[in-house]
């Protein structure tokens, strides 16, 4: 039984907690917040096999480039004097190449399927609870020809490695969505997604690793990680010194600025995602990605959440209001019947999401230092893939045989 510190309280930190204490690990988590909020929980929730094209793919630059000044824009750098974010953007374009993209979908797939089974697995578990876990699918809705081809291209791809995908024209969209007017011509449905609710989910998490044992130490900051031969010896945060046999980076967004303080390179950066809650009747039953409007629609429970948009402006809590204006916007222009009100504007909340110059997560031990694994990057899919991340990092430390082979993941990859 080794003496675990993870650094990190989201999905990814709080998923290894659960399977490196179910292998006998006594476990210590250290957040900085409180673990009530963050990018764990304003998430869309959704469980997304069919997401397996990475961010970083043919054309990303070029967008990002032509949106730079209009920070209402789904896709968002804001211009600033950042070499760490030069690099990371210079490796964003390398890897935004066709074949590299081609190389990434199967893994992205495999990993989502893991987490999807885990998911179930917990859930069946009976140590959350119950917790919702949908399994309806997610509807891409579209509005133009455009739109529909390019997400056919993906469609094509997601069925020839086995996933369940449909196409639905404005009858058959009606059908499955009896209770709210859509304005789109129609969907693609992968039916092989599932969905979620974040904010029951993290609580009833944390509960549970509390009931078992796990130590989950909130509101204290790491300020230095010393080491000796090779290995981390110490972790001194801003209330006490731990000395620990294994440590886990899945810090999220910050995990860069803790990786520099191990003189680490690890091209990270934070990714804003912004999020309104409508809790009252909506009509909404199903999860959708709105095409156009670049922005998803998650039922939950006792809630519709609209989320969306990919800020890169550094590590901050600026709730931009032009963004979530775009957000109510889009919203709107697929279900004209809605109206989000103004005080639900005004309760919007934000997140940062660790984004790698691929697309992929960094998943792997740190040569550098022997007792050190790695787990962040995940941008957009750190809610579907926590718990496959989760479980292999407890594999990764326990020796044992991965559940899929982590070399893709590799924090040490080049770019």
């Amino acid at each position: 039984m080794s003496n675990i510190v993870i650094i990190g309280g989201g999905i990814v930190g709080l998923s290894s907690a659960y399977f490196l204490q179910k292998e006998g690990h006594d476990v210590t988590v250290i957040d900085k917040s409180d673990i009530t909020s963050g990018a764990s929980f304003v998430n869309a929730g959704y469980i997304t096999p069919s997401h397996i094209i990475p961010l970083a793919s043919p054309g990303m630059i070029a967008t990002g480039i032509k949106m730079m000044f209009n920070s209402a824009s789904p896709f968002y750098m804001k211009p600033r004097w950042d070499t760490g974010f030069f690099k990371w953007s210079w490796y964003f374009h390398k890897s935004s190449t066709k074949a590299k993209v081609e190389k990434a979908i199967p893994v992205i797939k495999e990993i989502n399927i893991l987490s999807r089974e885990l998911f179930e697995a917990i859930k069946a578990s009976g140590d959350l609870g119950d917790f919702q876990l949908e399994r309806k699918g997610l509807l891409m809705l579209y509005k133009t020809d455009a739109s529909y081809e390019h997400e056919m291209e993906v469609a094509r791809k997601a069925k020839f490695l086995g996933l369940e995908v449909s196409e639905l024209d404005r009858s058959a969209l009606t059908k499955i969505e009896p209770n709210i007017q859509i304005d789109a011509k129609g969907a693609i449905h992968y039916e092989c997604d599932g969905h979620t609710t974040p904010t029951e989910v993290m609580p009833k998490l944390l509960q549970h690793l509390k009931r078992v044992g796990v130590k989950i130490r909130t509101n204290e900051e790491v300020l230095d990680i010393s080491f000796n031969h090779q290995r981390i010896d110490r972790v001194q945060t801003s209330k006490e010194a731990y000395e620990p046999d294994e440590v886990v980076l899945a810090a999220g967004s910050w995990s860069g600025v803790l990786a520099k303080k191990m003189n680490l390179k690890l091209p990270l950066q934070a990714g804003k995602g912004y999020r309104i809650n409508v809790e009252r009747p909506t009509g909404i039953g199903m999860p959708a990605i709105l095409m156009e409007a670049k922005m998803a629609v998650t039922p939950m429970q006792g809630f519709t959440r609209f989320a969306g948009t990919m800020e890169f402006s550094g590590i901050n809590d600026i709730i931009r209001k032009e963004r979530v204006l775009a957000i109510a916007k889009g919203a709107k222009t697929f279900y004209p019947e809605l109206e989000i009100t103004q005080n639900e504007i005004a309760a919007a909340q934000t997140g940062m999401r660790p984004v790698s110059p691929d697309g992929l997560p960094y998943i792997g031990r740190a040569k550098k230092y022997k007792n050190l694994t790695l787990a962040t990057g995940h941008a957009m899919m750190g809610w579907s893939l926590g718990p496959a991340t989760g479980k292999l990092v407890s594999e990764l430390i326990g020796g044992q045989k991965t559940s899929m082979d982590v070399r893709p993941f590799t924090p040490h990859r080049s770019f």
